[in-house]
Order: C-alpha cells, then structure tokens, then sequence
C-alpha cells in the first residue's frame, strides 16, 4: 500500500495528468443539453467536443484518452444524472440513497483532477462531485460493512438538510462503521449513528471528502477528495483505487 499522503491537498497533486476529452457522438439532443454539458466540464482538465460518426449510435458521450475511447454512456445517462439535477435533490432528498447511478464515462475519470467552482459563479459545475459522493455514500450502504468517512465543512449539514440526515439515517441502520467531519456548529444526538470528529481549522474546515474502505476485496472501494482554494472554489479527484483509498482513508484516520 502506497504511503498515506501528508494532507489531502496531496493526495489531490498525486492524480495522473491526462490528455482526456469527452465527446458527444452525433448529437440530436438540443443545442441547451450541450451547453449545459460544456458548462458542467468546461472549466475542468478534461475538453468537450461533438462527433459526427457514421454508423454510431446517436446521442452517445465517450471519454477520450489519446484519441482512444476508455468509456461511454447515453447522453440520457448524464442528463438525468447530472445535467437536469440541481443539488436541491441531494439536499431535499428527493433523490434518495438507491436513485443514484453513475454513468460509466464519470467512472473512468477517476484519478482526474478537477477544480471547480461553485453558486453564484456556476450552479453546475459541483455538481459531478455532489454524484459521486452520493454514490460513494450508496456504495457503503450496500455493502452493509466497512468503513465511511465523510467531512462536511459544517456538521450543522447533518441537520439542516434532510437529504443528508436521511442517508445517514440508513447508513446508521447497517454494520458500517460511519466518521463524520467539520466544524460543531451543531453537535449531533448521543444517537447519532457514528463517531464525531470535530474542529474549528484546516482540514476540518477546507476539506470535502466521502471515503469508503469495505471490510470485503471483492467490494469496491471509493473516495472522493476536494479542497476549497478560494471562496467557493475546490480542487477534487475521485478514484477507485484500492491502494490509494486505503491511503487516503489512513491519512484522515491519523491526522483528522
């Protein structure tokens, strides 16, 4: 197992440098859905572009490394994923824990890094994180074992926002051994379903992070990291690496 990184900042530096680009295969969605797509992904480290190929399927988004395709999912995938979804969703729980699946072209840009920024600057660009730590959070919940830890910036989060509570709710309601982090703003119930770790500096206060490390090798491990640059502005990767979730995860055991 690689060596725990020194702060989440570096497990962030450690993703690879790609040349990746996602396309959209002969389009006949309209002109908006591109441009939300475009707004989504175009201030990250992977390029938008469209594609007209005979003899493919209409409407298809494939991830691009070197010119090869390494993923691809239905224009419909990322539209009800993500770009028709608003983080109100997540927050209302409207979208609750069992609803999220994650298109496989997100997927495979693990190890990616994104800097992203968030409302009033853009209402979308968050939004692939806020999937995939959901989806991290559903991962955890059916596996039923293991290990979640999650950083919430404010821990008020778990309270404020019914979305949030009722996924820890259920995830209270399994074998999972759940860490929650952040600033006690609001202290959680002697029933809370987890162990609290609270702060008022650094990490506790920058970071963003959903990381699952299952008790079973045949389970998919998951992490996503971010952590906020400037005001409302984050730095991020996601990765499915055994080795490197365990790294990250024993960094925040350590240091958190």
């Amino acid at each position: 197992m690689p060596e725990p990184p020194d702060s989440l900042a570096a497990f962030i530096e450690r993703g690879e440098v790609r040349d990746r680009s996602l396309a959209v295969v002969n389009r006949t969605r309209p002109q908006p859905i591109q441009d939300m797509l475009e707004e989504t992904f175009g201030h990250a480290s992977v390029g938008i572009t469209e594609l007209d190929v005979p003899d493919a399927e209409d409407d298809a988004v494939v991830l691009l490394e070197d010119d090869d395709v390494v993923a691809s999912s239905p224009l419909s995938a990322l539209e009800n994923e993500v770009l028709m979804v608003n983080s109100d969703l997540y927050i209302t729980g409207t979208k609750s824990l069992g609803d999220v699946s994650l298109p496989d072209v997100l997927a495979e840009l693990e190890e990616t890094r994104f800097r992203v920024r968030g409302y009033p600057v853009s209402n979308s660009e968050k939004l692939p994180l806020i999937l995939i730590s959901r989806y991290i959070e559903q991962l955890a919940w059916n596996h039923k074992s293991g290990r979640l830890r999650s950083s919430f910036q404010r821990l008020s989060r778990l309270n404020d926002e019914r979305g949030t509570r009722n996924v820890y709710r259920q995830l209270g309601e399994t074998a999972v051994n759940v860490h929650v982090y952040g600033v006690p703003d609001w202290i959680p119930p002697q029933s809370f379903p987890g162990v609290i770790h609270a702060g008022y500096d650094g990490e506790f206060r920058s970071s963003w992070f959903v990381v699952h490390d299952p008790e079973d090798d045949d389970a998919r491990p998951a992490a996503l990291v971010a952590e906020r640059v400037a005001e409302n502005e984050w730095d991020a990767l996601w990765t499915f690496r055994p080795e490197r979730v365990k790294a990250v995860n024993r960094y925040i055991e350590r240091s958190l």
